[in-house]
């Protein structure tokens, strides 16, 4: 199948900068016309305004991804300005990084809210969409959905307990959305980025850019894999999690069971499990738990 996105139109949220504004680009060079989504208006207008200049489609929403109503006025922009909606890609977010036990109240709500109903209120309503299409047509349509998760999830960061579980929340929706739509012909994939942005700043300050040749964290190392899951090519690619980074693509293995214990009785009890997951934890090594630390120090081989 074709990678082209030709007479494909996409709604790529957070792209006035960073990431968010690679994916557009990149969907754009590919043939997709864009609705450019950002809270701040003149970034917006600015990343619409590069794709029109390269000879693309594409018209800026600024607003709040988070606000119900506003989403869906961002899948009827495009099917008002473009005649379709074909693509999602949830990418806006926010950091507000604290130790668990300093984090305020409203440190949480706002990265729950922006990454975590953001991504849902846009799904909502593409998946509402396409479903309606897919009934009116007898049959798949096209749609295809990119979420933005992140290592930190993974590895449980320590400093980012509101993002590692809004990150862990995307990916949720996206599985699920994936098993829940497959049937209208939409596909959910969630990639985890690792990308020097404004927004990482902070995050990778340490980590500067080579003097010479491609900065390994450069957002031009992910948007291409975007543009892919968003291509007919990828019509075979569902529910999957990928990391991307540095001219690395790796895909991330489903949850498989380390360790069963079954009781003797009917049930166990309180002493039956100290005996029984008692020795198993004993023999770990410190650190040796569901957190994914690992994936946070991958290589290029």
């Amino acid at each position: 199948m074709t990678t082209s996105l030709t007479d494909r139109a996409a709604i790529v949220t957070g792209a006035g900068r960073g990431l968010g504004r690679a994916e557009a680009l990149e969907l754009a060079r590919q043939g997709a016309a864009v609705v450019v989504n950002d809270h701040d208006p003149a970034i917006a207008e600015q990343t619409a305004a590069d794709i029109v200049k390269a000879g693309g489609q594409a018209v800026a929403s600024a607003g709040d991804v988070s606000d119900f109503d506003y989403a869906e006025s961002l899948t009827r922009l495009a099917i008002e300005r473009f005649g379709t909606l074909d693509i999602l890609v949830n990418n806006a977010g926010i950091l507000r990084d604290r130790m668990v036990f300093s984090m305020s109240e409203q440190e949480w709500d706002d990265v729950l809210r922006v990454h975590a109903k953001g991504h849902f209120a846009l799904t909502r309503h593409a998946t509402a969409h396409w479903r309606e299409q897919s009934k009116a047509a007898g049959g798949p349509v096209y749609g295809r959905i990119v979420n933005t998760s992140s290592e930190a999830f993974l590895a449980g960061a320590a400093g980012q307990a509101n993002y590692a579980a809004a990150k862990a929340a995307i990916v949720g929706l996206t599985t699920a959305t994936a098993n829940g739509c497959a049937r209208y012909g939409v596909r959910a994939n969630a990639i985890c980025p690792r990308a020097r942005t404004k927004m990482t700043e902070d995050v990778f300050a340490g980590f500067e850019a080579p003097a010479e040749g491609m900065d390994p964290l450069a957002v031009e190392h992910v948007a291409p894999l975007v543009a892919y899951l968003a291509s007919p090519a990828a019509d075979k690619v569902n529910g999957q999690v990928f990391v991307v980074h540095g001219g690395m693509v790796l895909l991330m293995q489903r949850p498989v069971v380390e360790e069963r214990w079954d009781s003797a009785q009917e049930t166990f009890t309180v002493e039956e499990l100290d005996t029984a997951l008692g020795r198993f934890f004993e023999a770990k090594k410190p650190g040796e738990n569901f957190s994914a630390t690992d994936v946070l120090s991958l290589r290029r081989r």
